[in-house]
């Protein structure tokens, strides 16, 4: 995935903030799955970033996983509290077995609800892809 800009990089004001403890807030939390429909099977290997806009618009990034055997991330960190949008990146180029198609990369963004789970599962094929929100 091409670096961040200058103007993409966080600062430390721009961080999403975490309440104090007690403060009550209920962070939210992201999963997907990769699918290859091409082949008809999951998408194994797949690197994923999740990353929360802060209130100043920048982009940080909140933690990274690879899809598993069976096309999951399971093990994203949850959510800044106070994030209301988010994004996943995939980088699906050189691990995914469609990485000879037209989409090396794939990034969705979303909107955020505090305290909901968000999963946002991608439907991959050589020369198109799918997103939803998923339950």
């Amino acid at each position: 995935m091409p670096a961040p800009t200058e103007s993409d990089e966080p600062t430390e004001s721009d961080e999403p903030t975490t309440p104090a403890a007690g403060a009550g807030a209920t962070a939210a939390t992201v999963s997907t799955h990769v699918l290859d429909t091409a082949a008809g099977h999951p998408a194994a290997g797949i690197g994923v970033n999740l990353n929360a806009r802060a209130a100043s618009g920048t982009w940080a990034s909140v933690g990274s996983s690879r899809t598993d055997p069976d096309g999951r991330c399971r093990d994203l960190p949850p959510l800044p509290t106070g994030t209301t949008a988010a994004r996943l990146d995939f980088d699906t180029g050189p691990a995914a077995p469609v990485a000879r198609g037209f989409f090396p990369e794939v990034a969705v963004t979303f909107t955020v609800s505090p305290g909901e789970h968000h999963h946002v599962p991608l439907l991959l094929s050589p020369y198109g892809y799918t997103v939803y929100r998923g339950s």
